[in-house]
């Protein structure tokens, strides 16, 4: 797994050994030393179009100075294929993708994890990539998303974090039959407007007469 730390500290010894500031590597580089200083501290990362120049202003190959951060072999990849301008970067473990997540834009983002839409995302890696893609690849990863391993805990978490149009693609998953109708609960704090939506479900027969119970509590609790 990418360390931005262990990175930092590889960056921070090639500037040593090149005998360079950081005010010089940032001149050469187009960054300011505040900059520099938290690459080399671990406490972020930079652009990824920065490790093309950083691994030439080094004399070092990219794969080089990639590998100081200790990145698997697919992380690795996507971290080069981005670096590169690479249009049509892929990946092959949605892991890397979450592990990854941090670093990269999420137009990025959005063209590795579209790849995996068909396959069908667990919701726990949903999960872990909702912070980081644009509302519509979050939507997108709902609709097709697995709940094999899915908890009371991720989904307390992941709800506040939703688009009112996410809340609904979770929502459309509970009538579907493929999240227990309980997480209702969950997502009214955040979401009271699917309070009659739910009260229609009941009555059309796709949620049990149960379900109405959960928006009494609910209510009760708002009172």
């Amino acid at each position: 797994m990418f360390d931005t730390v262990k990175f930092g500290k590889a960056i921070s010894t090639l500037r040593k050994n090149a005998d360079m500031t950081q005010n010089e590597v940032a001149d050469r580089l187009n960054l300011t030393r505040q900059a520099v200083s938290k690459y080399e501290r671990g406490e972020s990362f930079p652009d990824i179009s920065v490790l093309v120049m950083m691994s030439d202003l080094y004399g070092i190959t990219l794969d080089k100075l990639i590998g100081y951060g200790g990145a698997t072999n697919g992380e690795s990849e996507i971290l080069k294929s981005v670096a590169n301008g690479d249009q049509n970067v892929v990946a092959d473990n949605i892991v890397d993708i979450v592990n990854l997540a941090p670093l990269l834009k999420p137009s990025v983002l959005t063209k590795l994890s579209t790849g995996f839409e068909s396959k069908g995302i667990d919701i726990s890696n949903v999960i872990a990539l909702a912070e980081y893609l644009n509302d519509d690849s979050v939507v997108r990863l709902i609709e097709n998303a697995t709940f094999d391993d899915i908890s009371d805990e991720m989904i307390e978490k992941f709800i506040p974090l939703l688009t009112k149009e996410s809340k609904y693609a979770v929502f459309n998953r509970i009538l579907d039959g493929d999240m227990d109708w309980h997480y209702i609960v969950a997502l009214l704090p955040y979401a009271d407007y699917l309070s009659s939506q739910v009260e229609a479900a009941v009555v059309e027969g796709v949620l049990p007469w149960e379900a109405l119970d959960l928006i009494r509590e609910y209510r009760l609790k708002q009172v």
